[in-house]
């Protein structure tokens, strides 16, 4: 048996990273936001639930309903900005293996979250949830967020 060994030629290009990234669609992003909003809602039953009920008002009562949709909607955008922020992915993309990626490969800015996860986020729901739809139509899979902040979600390798 001979014994020599064949050396292959690296590739041409430096830069096969990017050759090989797998934009992640609409319904695996569709299914990651779902468990992330059973997660949203879990976090919101342990934290404000009690807090809430910790005013001994009926939960019909109309005083109760802004402070419980605000307190609601700060656990919902704190979770995405955090958890984006820190490990680029929430829970839901964690499970599906997708992560948020900047476009100029850069770490993730607290400026460039905010603006994807908070404000994008706002203009993509006001609209009729068109801004997700939009993913399934964009070469690099962005929504409406994304394309605001210079990211997209890939598949993790």
């Amino acid at each position: 048996m001979d014994e020599t060994m064949s050396m292959t030629a690296p590739p041409a290009s430096v830069d096969t990273e990017a050759r090989h990234v797998r934009y992640a669609g609409f319904w695996m992003r569709f299914w990651a936001y779902l468990v992330d909003i059973i997660v949203v809602a879990s976090l919101n039953g342990i934290l404000i639930t009690p807090l809430i009920r910790g005013f001994d008002l009926p939960a019909t009562e109309p005083a109760i309903l802004p402070l419980q949709a605000i307190l609601t909607g700060i656990v919902y955008y704190m979770y995405f900005i955090l958890m984006t922020k820190f490990l680029s992915q929430t829970l839901g993309k964690m499970l599906f293996g997708l992560k948020v990626a900047s476009l100029n490969k850069r770490k993730l800015t607290w400026g460039t979250v905010i603006f994807r996860e908070g404000i994008g986020r706002f203009i993509s729901k006001t609209i009729l949830f068109v801004g997700f739809l939009v993913v399934a139509f964009t070469k690099k899979k962005q929504g409406i967020h994304d394309l605001f902040a210079d990211t997209t979600v890939v598949h993790e390798k």
